[in-house]
């Protein structure tokens, strides 16, 4: 509109210079017959003051001949007559004086001498009507003003449909387009607008579909390998118990079994064999801790959510005085298997993080469920992450666990403190804890 506007004001300045030329020249030209008059009355007064006996009183009879007409009036020496432009009254109101002094000029009144005995004693004036020229003028002036709005009022109702026409379906595009960057496929752009738009939505279209084809195979893949990370683990997890364990129990009984037959006074050999049971006892608690990191076997047989409470307590034992806190949703308990894995998984590779690295005071977990999602945080009060926040091999772990069940992984820092958040998409048996607990 302010283009159209701009273009508006100077038609109409256009159109006060072509009136200040042309309309003067044509009403000056349309007064030269009064000149004409008002130089021939003019000359016959002249001649008639030169044969009169008594020019004076010919003079004055002349003047009241005239009467009170506009057009042709006499001027005495030393007065002024005041000749001001007409006031032209119209059916919309009284010409504006702009207008009038914009066609009317000085030049348009003219003035003829008028001599008695070669003296000059006044001047017949003339200074014509031109109050219906100037309503004319007004009244087409008026029309190509109205014309000229109506016509760009006009236009700018067909730029504002046609641009609205065109500007959404753009923005259907980009909120498409906006959708697909956020990994959203599934609402479909709506094809609009003229030709390109809608050819373009359609590609877009296209690609969201091999896209969300490529996001479910990226899944399915991200799926399988966690699975059989799961697998192995839990392969290597029974071999240390079945293989390992017992061979340290044996040797542990053995060293037993030695200290008790070692006379009281080799003291050099009960300290040796002392030292085999101090690391044989350390070798099995080693065991056990690599045990519950690669098969955490309190989620068959506690839940889920006891198992987390467990694992919080044995990190609380490990730290010494780190204080550590929970708010654990035991709907959790009744979750699938791979969505509980990957649950404990986050919070077991967050809480390990914390007791390696963050060098914190406090440390606090919370893991629930909601409607659509399971939220799990850990939060602490250490050092935060490193700037370049490179993912490790436990971070990575943890992020191809949450990628495959379509989740986010965030690393944050809020109010002074370290977070690690973790959005997982509920399935159908969190749901239906959740509205069982509820209910």
């Amino acid at each position: 509109m302010l283009p159209l506007g701009l273009m508006f004001v100077a038609a109409l300045l256009a159109g006060g210079v072509s009136l200040q030329i042309f309309a003067t020249a044509q009403l000056m030209e349309e007064t030269e017959p009064a000149a004409r008059s008002a130089r021939a009355v003019a000359a016959a007064l002249n001649g008639a003051l030169r044969t009169s006996t008594n020019p004076q009183a010919t003079l004055e009879a002349f003047v009241q001949s005239l009467g009170t007409s506009e057009a042709i009036r006499f001027r005495r020496l030393g007065t002024d007559l005041d000749v001001q432009p007409p006031e032209v009254q119209t059916p919309l109101g009284t010409v504006p004086d702009w207008f009038v002094h914009l066609l009317v000029m000085s030049e348009s009144t003219a003035a003829f001498p008028v001599m008695i005995e070669g003296n000059q004693v006044g001047d017949i004036v003339v200074a014509p009507d031109m109050s219906a020229d100037i309503y004319e003028k007004w009244i087409g002036f008026l029309a190509i003003a109205c014309s000229g709005i109506i016509l760009m009022l006009l236009t700018g109702a067909i730029a504002h449909f046609a641009a609205r026409s065109a500007l959404r379906p753009l923005q259907s595009l980009g909120d498409g387009l906006t959708r697909m960057r956020t990994g959203d496929y599934e609402q479909p752009i709506v094809p609009t607008g003229p030709p390109e738009i809608r050819k373009s939505a359609q590609e877009a279209n296209e690609l969201a579909r091999t896209l969300k084809r490529l996001s479910q195979d990226n899944r399915s893949l991200l799926r399988r390998i966690v699975s059989l990370q799961d697998d192995e683990r839990q392969d290597m997890a029974r071999e240390l118990h079945d293989e390992l364990g017992p061979l340290l129990f044996g040797i542990r009984a053995n060293t037993v079994a030695l200290l008790e037959s070692i006379p009281a006074g080799e003291a050099e050999l009960s300290s040796a064999a002392a030292g085999i049971l101090q690391s044989v006892e350390t070798l099995q608690q080693a065991n056990r801790r690599i045990l519950d990191r690669l098969r955490p076997l309190y989620i068959q047989e506690l839940g889920l959510e006891r198992s987390i409470q467990t694992l919080l307590q044995n990190a609380k034992k490990q730290a010494g005085d780190l204080k550590v806190t929970s708010k654990i949703d035991t709907a959790l308990n009744e979750v699938d298997g791979l969505l509980s894995q990957t649950i404990y998984r986050v919070i077991q590779e967050a809480v390990t993080n914390v007791l390696r690295h963050a060098k914190a005071n406090t440390m606090h977990v919370t893991a629930g469920i909601n409607d659509r999602e399971v939220i799990v945080e850990v939060s602490d009060d250490g050092v935060g992450f490193p700037a370049d926040r490179m993912f490790g091999r436990g971070l990575t772990g943890m992020l191809e666990r949450v990628r495959a069940l379509s989740g986010t992984l965030e690393l944050l820092r809020e109010e002074g403190r370290a977070c690690v958040r973790c959005r997982l998409p509920a399935g159908d048996s969190a749901s239906q804890a959740r509205g069982s607990e509820q209910a």
